[in-house]
């Protein structure tokens, strides 16, 4: 019976389809027609770069604004999402796979020769529609890729919101349901503020659109990442006092690993003879940053972000390992893209990777691993 009941729940209804498209028409009108910050991305193979609007903070504020008068209103539910979860899930995981097929078709049918449209095609359909075909595909001027990171992490913070007031209205809004809702608000709103820096990220410049990016930026990132909020929407949990310090201690240093790095290498990027520290930089071969965070781990970035998933762990207790998938599996995938950079930079650097790697030995966590 519970296995029926669950299939039903992830029926679609027109309702939830109406939520879904709502939700990215909203996205896809802000982002072309809001105010932002113009940044160009990296240059590509033949020469060209994409300039990015990043006015996602905007976007995320006005959508805040227009949900909250919405529910003041009442002509909405605060707690919409959350009442149709699995509906939603359902018909999100089948938007990704729609849409990841239409890239592959017209991706394969591009005769478009720049970097961005270019086909990459192996002849191996499976790969190709994993791992999409075109570099930056577009749709009537927006750039899937960009705009489909934005929408999973806005929905990452707009299921956390419905959740709390489920729990809110439930009378059960405890000190461990505020600190995670704090902790993934407050990485949310900040990942929004410094949006530029995305735009030199690898998924951004490197990796093809298909179907493993659509659906993790999709499907992946709101749903699973807010597995700690489901928990406790079905389980009260009470913090000590230490237990809570320990969670706001270890946020509060991933914070500063995490942003810390990746502000001083995109600084970088940007001028390389910016100091970092306070010191002028420590450049390996003229190409490599071996000062500040990146003079203490060739990868401290996945440091930082793998301590703040711990952090919206944590307020979840120890009683089942359920709400810790989402540092469990940041783990492993932070190990396994680890890997992968270091073989890309190797091959790209070569001597000089390896002069930075005899220099900075500690891939991610210092003299551990």
């Amino acid at each position: 019976m519970e296995a029926a009941a669950l299939v039903t729940l992830l029926i679609p209804t027109w309702s939830s389809v109406m939520v879904l498209f709502s939700y990215l028409g909203y996205l896809a009108l802000a982002g072309s027609l809001l105010p932002g910050k113009i940044v160009p991305g990296a240059v590509l193979s033949d020469g060209t770069r994409l300039h990015y609007r990043c006015n996602g903070l905007l976007s995320l504020l006005l959508l805040m604004a227009l949900l909250g008068f919405g529910v003041s209103m009442k002509l909405v539910s605060p707690t919409v999402v959350a009442d149709k979860g699995l509906e939603l899930l359902s018909v999100t995981f089948i938007f990704s796979l729609l849409v990841s097929f239409m890239l592959y078709i017209t991706g394969c049918k591009s005769r478009d020769q720049s970097s961005s449209f270019k086909p990459h095609v192996t002849g191996n359909m499976l790969d190709d529609w994993w791992l999409g075909v075109q570099l930056n595909p577009h749709f009537m001027g927006i750039d899937l890729k960009f705009f489909f990171v934005r929408a999973g992490m806005m929905g990452w913070l707009f299921i956390n919101l419905s959740l709390f007031a489920k729990i809110y209205q439930a009378g059960n809004a405890n000190l461990s349901v505020i600190l995670y809702q704090l902790f993934c608000a407050l990485y949310i709103i900040d990942y929004f503020f410094y949006e530029e820096f995305m735009t030199s990220t690898w998924d951004i410049i490197a990796e093809r659109l298909g179907f493993m990016l659509v659906f993790g930026d999709l499907v992946f990132i709101p749903f699973t990442f807010t597995i700690q909020g489901w928990w406790l929407l079905k389980h009260k949990v009470e913090l000590s006092n230490i237990a809570a310090l320990a969670s706001c201690l270890v946020f509060i240093t991933g914070y500063l690993v995490f942003r810390g790095a990746n502000k001083q290498k995109h600084i970088f990027k940007k001028n390389p003879k910016a100091q970092i520290w306070g010191r002028p930089p420590k450049v390996i071969g003229g190409k490599l940053l071996a000062s500040g965070y990146w003079g203490v781990a060739r990868h401290c970035n996945y440091l930082g972000d793998l301590l703040l998933a711990l952090s919206f762990s944590l307020p979840c207790g120890a009683s089942s390992v359920i709400p810790y998938f989402y540092p469990t599996y940041l783990l492993i995938l932070l190990i396994w893209r680890e890997r992968r950079d270091e073989a890309r930079c190797s091959q790209k650097y070569k001597e000089v990777w390896a002069e930075y790697c005899k220099l900075v030995p500690w891939r991610i966590l210092p003299f551990v691993y």
